[in-house]
């Protein structure tokens, strides 16, 4: 009996996270000067979540990528925007990160998720990095948890696909 209950426990934990075609929670951070950041203010970009922490190397080579991914999405004028959400380090370590990156690193939104909360539905508790892609309706797209390298190809790819997708319909303009 206590075998199945903790299957079953298993189960329902492997089933909470996030996936693909789901609405996400609304909330991504808080930036460094205080200002709560939300999926909903977004609406229309495509985007990209991307937990890291400056223990984790990967997350550490990943970020300028990003930044470059950023850069070059603005510069076409593509709508993309990536949300770079430090995981479970303290307010002096983020604070004090995003001094030192921000110059190398401009247009991502850096904001910081001290406890896990914000991962935990992502799958943050199983490890980092974790990248969350979301349709321009908002809607998740792909959900990925301790990718390396090798699927940089992969990512960049998918990312492509999502911002090649038609903008969503805005419901007043679709009322008329």
């Amino acid at each position: 009996m206590a075998a199945v209950l903790l299957g079953l426990m298993f189960c329902v934990a492997a089933h909470a996270h996030v996936q693909p075609g789901d609405t996400p929670p609304d909330a991504l951070g808080t930036t460094r000067d205080g200002r709560q950041l939300r999926v909903s203010s977004l609406h229309g970009k495509v985007v990209v979540v991307s937990f890291w922490a400056t223990w984790c190397g990967y997350c550490m080579k990943e970020m300028p990528v990003l930044a470059n991914l950023q850069s070059l999405a603005t510069r076409r004028g593509l709508p993309l925007q990536v949300v770079a959400i430090d995981y479970r380090e303290d307010r002096r370590t983020f604070v004090s990160t995003v001094r030192v990156l921000r110059p190398r690193l401009p247009g991502l939104l850096m904001t910081w998720d001290p406890d896990g909360t914000l991962g935990r539905p992502y799958g943050s508790d199983q490890g980092i990095p974790v990248m969350v892609m979301l349709h321009r309706d908002g809607r998740v797209a792909q959900v990925h948890v301790g990718y390396g390298e090798d699927m940089l190809d992969s990512l960049v790819a998918e990312i492509n696909a999502l911002l090649v997708e038609p903008a969503p319909v805005v419901a007043a303009a679709a009322a008329h």
